[in-house]
């Protein structure tokens, strides 16, 4: 009882900072890129406080259970998906074998998730919004279960508890190069970010988000943010070791490492272009699906090597 209660309490601190310092790290990146001054550390505190103080705008018959369930499930999704994340040896929130078949089903469900956000407000952009992000969300997860796989083949479990012991000698991101930089392309499609933003991308006005203010609108944020953090630290975890690591505690060790694909994932974000829906749809199944196939032949034949 008392391990669950202290995963608990790292999973909340963990996402707490984690959603604060990628809000700041987020601001930062855009101003530096439009020429203007640093972000202040209590900048995302003053947005959260501007938005809950608007006052929230309805659209004609909007459907209002199922929009406040796509925010709050967003949200509870992304908690959940970090709390198979292991903090330290045996010590996870959820302990599961097949955890990393669980990250997949949470992966499942955002797709489902976005829709419903985009649906909801009975607007024409935030459903364009919406179908064009499940063109593109549904393809992008067969590459993220192929590298996830390959990941997993050294440890000869879905346990992600196994996967990090499994790098003990060697990191995955060394001994599967191809693995990492595939899972971070899913990454800016979970959290609608860069290349991948096609639910929430400008030339919707906003898309899916479109008729969001008030609370809404920074519920959806914190939510987007809590989904960087739990996939940040999933990658974190099957590629660069977890909580392994040298003199420091192992739960500093998993802060630093996800901290650094935080700030990767938000980089990319902003350096990279948006394709045309059909152009990345073509980039998905020919290019990088085979490529992500690469990968888990490789791992296949490095363990039976």
């Amino acid at each position: 009882m008392m391990i669950f209660v202290l995963a608990f309490g790292m999973l909340i601190l963990f996402l707490t900072f984690g959603i604060w310092f990628a809000a700041v790290l987020d601001g930062v990146f855009s101003r530096r890129l439009s020429g203007q001054s640093a972000v202040g550390l209590l900048a995302p505190f003053h947005a959260a406080a501007v938005y809950l103080t608007q006052q929230r705008l309805r659209t004609e018959a909007p459907d209002q259970l199922n929009w406040f369930l796509s925010i709050a499930g967003y949200l509870s999704v992304a908690a959940i998906g970090l709390a198979v994340v292991p903090f330290g040896p045996d010590l996870a929130v959820i302990g599961l074998d097949t955890s990393v078949v669980f990250w997949g089903a949470c992966e499942s469900l955002i797709v489902v998730l976005v829709f419903l956000h985009g649906w909801s407000p009975n607007a024409p952009l935030s459903l364009i919004g919406a179908y064009r992000y499940v063109a593109i969300g549904l393809p992008i997860m067969l590459p993220s279960m192929f590298v996830l796989i390959a990941a997993a083949i050294p440890a000869q479990s879905l346990d992600l508890r196994e996967i990090v012991a499994s790098q003990e000698t060697m990191w995955n991101v060394i001994r599967q190069p191809l693995g990492l930089p595939l899972f971070l392309l899913l990454g800016l499609s979970l959290t609608l970010r860069g290349p991948f933003d096609y639910a929430d991308s400008e030339d919707l006005a906003g898309g899916t988000s479109a008729e969001d203010s008030g609370a809404n609108r920074a519920g959806w944020q914190v939510a987007r943010l809590a989904m960087l953090v739990g996939f940040s630290a999933v990658a974190s975890t099957a590629f660069l070791g977890g909580y392994l690591g040298p003199v420091l505690p192992g739960f500093v060790w998993l802060v630093l490492k996800t901290l650094v694909v935080m700030a990767t994932v938000i980089w990319l974000s902003h350096l990279l272009a948006r394709m045309p829906v059909a152009r990345m749809l073509g980039l998905i199944w020919k290019i990088l699906l085979p490529i992500s196939f690469l990968d888990l032949l490789w791992a296949g034949l490095v363990a039976l090597a």
